[in-house]
């Protein structure tokens, strides 16, 4: 295996290098194209086969939070997080802001993307913690098919909830106030068609040298591979590995730790509505292991990454130290946007 790690020239590398550092930083890179599901995949388009949902965490300086009472006949007067579906032609942050408008009332701009949620491509929840502008909070005078008023809530008083869901969100943007604990994270304004996931997929041994898994062709870069409406959307990951080493995918656990950045445009329909979710993803062995007859064997940690079987692969060992140390950072305490799978 080591002769294939030995095929790259340390141009390539530092090119490698640059890339990852440029997702590290919060910041995009254009999709070129998609490596792996493709044909299992259609072009993401709003109202037909993706659903967006922006969801609003706003707390005052009391640390009460923003909430929104129902006017929909299904959960009338129930209160739950300022939140919508995207509509055709907005960015994530545009309807962000124009749900809060109308449903409470506020001018508000996003600070940061706590979490992300999906059920595979068809539905992604995009959580942000936002902060007011303007504006002035909706009182049941102005009570419409959007919302019946806003309140702020100490989190402390009895109030009929929607869907417990959101006292987990509003936990987090609680949590993330008083200690943020991934960067800033805002979508970047870069078109993508389809809903993809680019892998920064690592190998970590026991000495801390790490590993990048790369496709060779036209140029050495980062897998990208296409949601499939049948599983999550970091299943992704997991077809990257089953195809370049398919012997080694069953000894170990592909782990989507979190999201660098993301990408979303949304402004063509039908040919910008994708989003590209720039992740960190770690190749960890499992460490229960059986031989033929099933019966459990020691396990012995190894010093290389699993061997690529697929000639278009090839594990690049990252050198740049700062990059190394802020990926085995990241990887050991996930201090990065977490991306949720709701299956």
């Amino acid at each position: 295996m080591l002769h294939k790690v030995m095929e790259v020239t340390e141009e390539q590398r530092r090119q490698v290098e640059e890339q990852v550092e440029t997702l590290l930083s919060g910041q995009g890179s254009e999709v070129t194209g998609c490596d792996v599901g493709l044909e299992q995949s259609k072009p993401a388009t709003l109202r037909k086969n993706v659903t967006y949902i922006v969801c609003a965490v706003i707390f005052n300086d009391k640390e009460e939070v923003l909430m929104v009472q129902e006017a929909k006949p299904d959960c009338y007067k129930q209160w739950y997080l300022p939140a919508g579906r995207v509509e055709v032609g907005e960015s994530l942050e545009e309807a962000l802001k124009r749900e809060v408008k109308e449903e409470a009332g506020f001018e508000c701009e996003s600070i940061t993307l706590l979490l992300i949620q999906e059920q595979g491509p068809q539905w992604i929840r995009f959580i942000f913690l936002a902060r007011i502008t303007g504006g002035s909070i909706k009182t049941l005078s102005a009570a419409d098919q959007e919302s019946l008023q806003a309140s702020w809530w100490d989190r402390q008083s009895v109030l009929p909830l929607r869907g417990r869901d959101i006292l987990r969100l509003i936990d987090c943007g609680l949590k993330y106030r008083q200690d943020p604990w991934h960067p800033v994270t805002l979508p970047v304004d870069l078109s993508c068609r389809h809903v993809l996931q680019r892998l920064v997929l690592v190998f970590t041994n026991t000495e801390d040298q790490i590993w990048i898994l790369l496709i060779k062709a036209p140029v050495l870069h980062l897998p990208t591979a296409a949601a499939v409406k049948t599983h999550a959307v970091t299943w992704a990951a997991n077809m990257v590995v089953q195809e370049a080493m398919p012997s080694a995918y069953y000894d170990h656990d592909v782990n989507t730790l979190g999201v660098f950045s993301l990408q979303h445009n949304g402004r063509q329909h039908g040919k910008t509505d994708g989003v590209c979710f720039n992740t960190l993803v770690a190749l960890v062995p499992d460490h229960v292991q059986r031989n033929e007859d099933g019966e459990k064997v020691e396990w012995t940690p190894t010093r290389q990454p699993p061997p690529v079987e697929n000639p278009r692969y090839v594990w690049v060992e990252v050198q740049k130290r700062t990059l190394r140390e802020q990926l085995l950072e990241k990887t050991k305490n996930t201090s990065i946007l977490p991306l949720h799978s709701l299956y």
